[in-house]
């Protein structure tokens, strides 16, 4: 009985925090609509100034006061971005949103390294909280306890400040009809400014807060924001209470999951997150969003097929693309076949998004099946490499066709959460089922056959099989079925009034290019000669995300070169300096800012003949 309670007590202490962060990204949803990934680096930010004023100063004046101060300067960083980005952003498309945020998150974690340091920071022990509370013949930290009365007391705070205030009550009127309220003359963009320091200046007292329980470090940010993500979306966007009650969920889940499943207790908040969504698209106590916002650049210029020139000229770069073996040496070959693979992988993602419409936030769960299908054939049963690809995808496959049957029920951000789930779940399965998949060490020894070994044998497979992808990818863009998958994204209502099956389309569309998306993985593990969990990371999908949005979202092949020009930049960024993150981060936020339909955009820019009379 000592331990359950005590379990039960950490996990209401752990869930203070979450729901610290989790109301702010709620608040800040629930009237701007920004879906902010950005969030988790405002709790990081918190930790660190509240951990260096802590140090520094002295006393129990020194310590509140330093947390106090860290919540007002992350706030007003906060704003800043809020006025100079996410206002030029409002409007944009959900992806938009999440690959600029995101973007910011990579820019904070260098530059966190630059004035903090690359070591860990440890912050003082709360002055007069040091002590611990007999329970139940357990001994529960005082400073738990103080945790355990934060969340009900900032919960209704909130409730005060929403209900019975004149600023809340625009805010909450701005959550049901943001247009009317600017109708009635209130200025949107200070709301919205001072609605997004509210929901950083709670992500950032939650960092503050974590300062005498963990120790602080640069990579906080995204541990945080995928279990933030998974709060709110249980609870319901724009819900505080849901935030609440969602927090306390995933931190007893967390809390018990532990004794009671070891080995799968990661697995069970995606699987509560999975099951919410799947049983009530829009959370707990969440409401429909309403209709997503089309993508930028899908509708300016209808789609046609390439005429006999572009085939001319694609087939021509496809054989100088080809010939590079004969000027290339072998890490110049062994960049150019990753390429070729992510090219077949952002291909794949780039036809959920934009000819489906469908957005998905965790593609690198189809990668990482095929990689880890390649992977378990070779090693455990010995196949060889081209038995290995063919049968590998067939994981994929298996994974695709159960995830679309649950997510042709949801759209936008909630469709793009349940994916999130899906790769998150099979992340888990990877990192903790050891003896199946050893864990963090991954599998090794993914050889290809040998006359795929040579450097140039293997880039030209690549190129081969990532040719034929995309060749399939637009010539099913430009059949019927294709013209149905785009007739469904454009308008669902008037797709299904002339007789078109929504689920079964979109269902092919996320199975077939889950097989793609497969494909490549398992060329990548034969790639790298082994696989790990972070094939199903977040980072492996947000990296097909932004290759579409560099490619293009207009454009049905953008992802081409937009894989083709991230992957060879990333590549040199890494090679030439330590802060690559903070140069792709401000590559990723100058395209979504400045060139929003990708480099196919670029043509705007170009002068263009006016028509003869």
């Amino acid at each position: 009985m000592g331990t359950i309670v005590a379990q039960f007590l950490s996990g209401l202490a752990g869930a203070a925090s979450l729901f610290l962060v989790a109301s702010g990204l709620s608040i800040i949803f629930g009237v701007t609509r920004i879906v902010n990934f950005a969030h988790g680096a405002f709790y990081m930010l918190g930790a660190y100034f509240a951990c260096t004023l802590a140090n520094q100063w002295t006393g129990a004046i020194g310590f509140w006061g330093a947390l106090l101060a860290a919540v007002a300067i992350v706030a007003v960083l906060g704003g800043a971005l809020e006025m100079t980005l996410l206002r030029r952003i409002y409007r944009a498309p959900e992806l938009f949103q999440l690959l600029a945020t995101f973007g910011v998150t990579l820019v904070v974690q260098d530059l966190v390294v630059l004035v903090f340091g690359p070591d860990d920071l440890l912050g003082p022990r709360a002055p007069g909280l040091k002590g611990a509370v007999e329970i139940a013949g357990r001994a529960i930290p005082t400073y738990d306890l103080f945790l355990i009365a934060i969340s009900p007391v900032v919960l209704g705070l909130l409730w005060l400040l929403f209900n019975r205030t004149r600023w809340g009550i625009l805010v909450r009127a701005a959550t049901q009809d943001r247009d009317m309220v600017a109708a009635l003359g209130v200025n949107q963009k200070w709301l919205f400014t001072g609605v997004f320091m509210l929901g950083v200046a709670l992500a950032a007292l939650g960092g503050a807060l974590q300062i005498p329980r963990d120790a602080v470090t640069h990579q906080m940010d995204l541990a945080i924001i995928v279990e933030a993500f998974i709060i709110v979306v249980t609870g319901g966007l724009g819900s505080v209470f849901g935030a609440l009650v969602a927090a306390v969920l995933i931190s007893e889940l967390n809390a018990f999951g532990i004794l009671a499943f070891p080995k799968i207790s990661i697995v069970l908040i995606f699987l509560v997150m999975a099951v919410v969504l799947v049983v009530r698209p829009w959370g707990l106590f969440g409401k429909p969003t309403g209709t997503p916002r089309s993508t930028l650049g899908a509708s300016i210029e209808p789609w046609r097929p390439m005429r006999a020139q572009g085939r001319l000229a694609v087939l021509g770069l496809v054989l100088l693309a080809a010939l590079l073996p004969l000027v290339a040496g072998p890490y110049a070959l062994s960049v150019g076949s990753e390429i070729a693979i992510f090219v077949l992988y952002a291909a794949s993602l780039q036809f959920l998004i934009s000819v489906g419409g469908l957005v998905s936030f965790g593609h690198a769960a189809f990668f990482g099946l095929g990689g880890y299908g390649a992977a378990l054939l070779v090693t455990l049963l010995g196949w060889r490499m081209e038995a290995a690809l063919i049968v590998a995808p067939l994981l994929a496959l298996g994974g695709a066709m159960l995830f679309a049957g649950f997510a042709v029920r949801l759209s936008g951000v909630y469709l793009a959460m349940l994916s999130l789930a899906f790769a998150q779940i099979c992340w888990s399965i990877a990192s903790q089922w050891v003896d199946f998949t050893g864990g963090d060490n991954g599998i090794l020894g993914v050889w290809p056959s040998a006359w795929a070994s040579k450097p140039w044998a293997f880039y030209e497979l690549a190129l081969g099989i990532a040719v034929v992808g995309v060749a399939l990818l637009r010539l099913v863009t430009f059949a019927p079925f294709g013209f149905m998958l785009r007739a469904i994204r454009d308008s669902d209502l008037r797709a299904e009034a002339i007789g078109i099956r929504r689920p079964s389309i979109q269902w092919a569309a996320f199975v077939l290019a889950g097989v793609l998306a497969g494909i490549s993985g398992a060329l990548f593990a034969f790639l790298k000669g082994s696989v790990f969990p972070d094939a199903f990371g977040v980072t492996t999908s947000v990296d097909g995300l932004v290759m579409v949005l560099l490619g293009g979202m207009g454009s049905v092949s953008g992802a081409v070169f937009g894989a083709g020009v991230y992957k060879a930049l990333s590549t040199w960024l890494m090679s030439e300096t330590d802060y690559s993150k903070l140069a792709i981060g401000l590559i990723i936020i100058a395209t979504v800012v400045v060139l929003p339909r990708g480099l196919a955009g670029l043509r705007d820019f170009l002068p263009r003949r006016e028509a003869r009379p």
